[in-house]
């Protein structure tokens, strides 16, 4: 899975550790799902999504082996 949280923090100029502290979780946990070395639970990824006010579908995107 692949996800865009990179570029919609530069469009809200949120640093890492803001988006952390909005959704509930470390700077680290943001860290490892931007690196897409994580994936998020739905109710993470549902936080994200309501931060960017943009549907779950944009910010995070199957990939062929998914």
């Amino acid at each position: 899975m692949k996800n865009t949280i990179k570029i919609e923090r530069a469009r809200m100029n949120l640093t890492q550790d803001e988006l952390a502290r909005l959704t509930g979780v470390s700077r680290q946990t943001i860290n490892t799902i931007e690196s897409n070395k994580y994936v998020p639970s739905t109710i993470l990824a549902l936080k994200i999504s309501k931060v960017f006010e943009k549907p779950v579908e944009e910010i995070f995107l199957l990939t062929e082996e998914d």
